[in-house]
């Protein structure tokens, strides 16, 4: 905070905003400029200018300006902080009218159904202390794990195209590329499922995440998470039987899915051309579960279309099994 005015009023909101729960006041250096080197440094996120005169100027009717900065670079910290920010000017503004309007012989009581005609009561609802873990581990940590399931099933079934050992597989397999798809991805299956078992109890059982609905049909979600995601990377190499170019679109998709999912933004608000790739990504599915069993708790009846959309994903490369058979009988090296 930049307290250029020095006064009991000025102390008085430096006090209020340092005990503001999204505030943690760190510097109170003396100009603008400190202050701006500070936040071009990284070192702080904003910070509060109470200027010159503040106080006489208010007692005078001058007006004074009471200004703050935020760095936006750091979009979710800054866009907290302006709330802060915004919300303790509102309250020193209101807490000065007060004192005039009560020097002028106004009770108290009318006073406070002026200021305040209208209470509000704001009920963050799924996440009511605001905590960005909260946010971030239940909808990135999903979409990392889907990055890394795509790339691994690409390069399981694309270095076996690559090398030419898809031929020998195939004979190990007597010829079924059921049996040598299941082979080469039913035990990564096993160990795919032992992590989610593993983050799943980690976010809701350790960390405390909200859990509102069942812990069960969560666990389900993420078992079916995992197929879902191998079966679309299937696919991927099912139309692609080229190892760099199956993990160059897996990979592009992959992490496109941090923003095309809707994680923060929903899908209505986005371009129509744009918001309709969040449906083709398994993340998306898992995310809408998320929100309707852990943070809503609503019945599973109502999600059960994102479950079906699993099943979906599933089902997707055995459509085109056919050609993926064809190319690991007959692999051509395409560097």
């Amino acid at each position: 905070i930049v307290d250029r005015d020095g006064t009991s009023l000025s102390r008085e909101i430096t006090q209020n905003l340092g005990g503001m729960q999204m505030v943690d006041l760190k510097y109170t250096p003396n100009s603008f400029s400190e202050a701006r080197h500070l936040m071009q440094k990284g070192e702080i996120y904003g910070y509060f200018l109470i200027p010159e005169n503040f106080k006489a100027d208010l007692l005078a009717g001058r007006k004074p300006v009471i200004t703050f900065y935020t760095n936006m670079t750091y979009f979710v910290p800054a866009s907290m902080l302006f709330k802060t920010f915004k919300a303790t000017a509102v309250y020193a503004k209101a807490g000065i009218v007060m004192e005039v309007a009560q020097s002028a012989g106004v009770d108290a009581e009318s006073l406070s159904s002026m200021m305040m005609p209208v209470n509000i009561a704001a009920r963050p609802i799924g996440n009511p202390q605001l905590n960005y873990g909260i946010y971030i581990a239940n909808s990135f940590v999903p979409c990392l794990l889907q990055l890394m399931i795509f790339l691994m099933t690409a390069f399981s079934i694309g270095q076996e195209l690559k090398y030419g050992t898809s031929r020998r597989l195939m004979q190990m397999a007597d010829g079924s590329i059921f049996k040598a798809l299941a082979g080469k991805l039913l035990p990564q299956t096993v160990i795919w499922w032992v992590i989610v078992f593993f983050m799943t109890a980690w976010l809701y059982r350790y960390s405390h995440y909200p859990m509102h609905g069942s812990w069960g049909w969560m666990l389900l979600s993420e078992f079916m998470f995992v197929p879902a995601c191998q079966g679309f990377a299937l696919f991927v190499v099912c139309v692609l039987p080229n190892l760099r170019l199956s993990l160059s679109v897996c990979a592009l998709i992959g992490i496109l899915s941090f923003s095309i999912a809707a994680f923060s933004f929903p899908v209505p608000s986005m371009y129509p051309a744009m918001g309709i790739f969040s449906y083709i990504v398994p993340i998306r599915y898992n995310f809408l579960i998320y929100i309707d069993q852990a943070l809503n708790g609503i019945d599973v009846a109502y999600s059960r279309m994102w479950f079906v959309a699993y099943i979906i994903f599933m089902l997707l490369p055995f459509t085109l099994l056919w050609r993926l058979k064809r190319d690991m009988n007959n692999p051509v090296y395409v560097p």
